[in-house]
């Protein structure tokens, strides 16, 4: 990505954007709770992505492919996809074994069924994915130019995120809670680990799903 925005502009578009997910989103889940449905495909993109649109287009005056939509690099994209995501699936059922403490494959078959599940994990994998590896990695990195020390900050970024559904949503106790973190804190680094081998955020989108359905579906 070249970008004549300075490098202390994006600094601080990424700070300001960063603090307003983290204080934002912390907030919403504390006091709103509405379907999920509703939280992934309609309040999410709203307070996620319209953002980020208005800091990409209208501040630094960017276009799409700065967030890694491109078509380059897409099947490498899809390889590291898919070698991470076998890992990331168990990681997932073992954090869906964590919140409900089993795991009952036919448990939410009647409720959301396999497509809508599919479709479910894929709109919250779009909206995270732009915004933390697409954006905020992304921009990192253009700043930094180490990728260790970007991916670092974002995946810090990314657990602190996920803390208030992890305890005021899920009501997790501390010690399922800190296993959920960690397992969302390394999942955090490899997402970012294959964007940095692309620049692509369709793999990412990828494997966040492979992360993400078994979560939505056993549930």
């Amino acid at each position: 990505m070249t970008s004549k925005v300075s490098q202390t502009q994006l600094l601080k578009n990424i700070t300001i954007y960063s603090t307003y997910i983290i204080v934002i989103w912390g907030f919403y889940r504390f006091l709103f709770q509405f379907p999920e449905q509703i939280e992934e495909l309609v309040v999410k993109p709203i307070l996620w992505l319209v953002p980020i649109c208005y800091i990409v287009f209208q501040k630094e005056r960017l276009n799409l492919a700065s967030l890694g939509f491109t078509f380059k690099y897409l099947f490498p994209s899809v390889y590291f996809s898919l070698g991470l995501g076998a890992v990331f699936v168990i990681g997932g059922l073992l954090a869906n074994y964590l919140k409900y403490g089993s795991l009952n494959f036919a448990a939410n078959i009647g409720n959301l069924p396999l497509l809508a599940s599919f479709g479910l994990s894929f709109a919250t994998a779009f909206s995270e994915e732009v915004a933390f590896r697409g954006y905020i990695f992304n921009r990192l990195w253009m700043v930094l130019k180490n990728e260790l020390s970007a991916n670092f900050i974002t995946t810090t970024l990314w657990t602190a995120v996920h803390i208030p559904i992890a305890f005021f949503v899920w009501k997790l106790d501390l010690t399922a809670g800190i296993v959920y973190l960690g397992l969302t804190a390394i999942f955090g680094i490899g997402s970012s680990f294959v964007f940095a081998r692309t620049r692509n955020v369709w793999g990412s989108i990828f494997l966040h799903v492979l992360w993400e359905w078994p979560i939505i579906l056993f549930r």
